[in-house]
């Protein structure tokens, strides 16, 4: 599934994904992600893993990066799917 279907209109910059702004761009440009099409290319935990050793970076952070691929907010995904993604988590060894 081709997730950027999720946006009405296609983000041209990561700022422009729901839930990003300016701070997730640096964020993710200190781990190589710098175009949206990276961003939905790379497995969201696989990024996730990338991330979490940095300062401040937490369970939110999957769960926002989850969310805008979905064009979704991140607490609506922590809502309707923290078990799922905390098994998914517990199972690559990344589980808080």
């Amino acid at each position: 599934m081709n997730e950027l279907n999720a946006y009405p209109n296609p983000p041209q910059r990561l700022r422009d994904l729901n839930g990003f702004g300016p701070r997730s761009e640096e964020i993710l440009a200190e781990v190589g992600i710098d175009s949206v099409e990276a961003f939905m290319n790379i497995d969201p935990y696989e990024l996730y893993r990338k991330i979490k050793p940095m300062k401040g970076m937490g369970l939110n952070s999957i769960y926002a990066i989850i969310g805008a691929r979905e064009n979704r907010s991140w607490l609506e995904v922590a809502k309707t799917r923290k078990m799922e993604i905390l098994i998914h988590l517990d199972d690559l060894g990344l589980a808080p």
